[in-house]
């Protein structure tokens, strides 16, 4: 079961990558939602916490990595959106 718990963390884990590297290399966060992504990285950085606790490494070990994916996705997100607004003030 050890084996199993951090073959579905790895590949939940890594199915954000092609995801970042996209927003990061296209700079484009237009089809993401904000809400989406702030409550997916409190839940992930609450599953990380969680992890730690409980001495699960699978579960906290793949959260430490998805919320550093996520946050980088949150962040350009954010940023896209106060361009938004900034623009729209102009």
């Amino acid at each position: 079961m050890v084996i199993l718990s951090f073959i579905a963390a790895a590949l939940t884990t890594f199915s954000f990558v092609p995801q970042a590297l996209q927003v990061i290399k296209t700079k484009n966060t237009s089809g993401l939602s904000l809400t989406m992504y702030i409550m997916f990285v409190t839940g992930v950085f609450l599953w990380m916490v969680y992890g730690f606790w409980k001495g699960d490494m699978a579960v906290a070990l793949a959260n430490v990595i998805t919320l550093a994916f996520a946050s980088i996705i949150l962040t350009y997100k954010i940023a896209e959106v106060i361009r938004g607004r900034h623009k729209r003030k102009m």
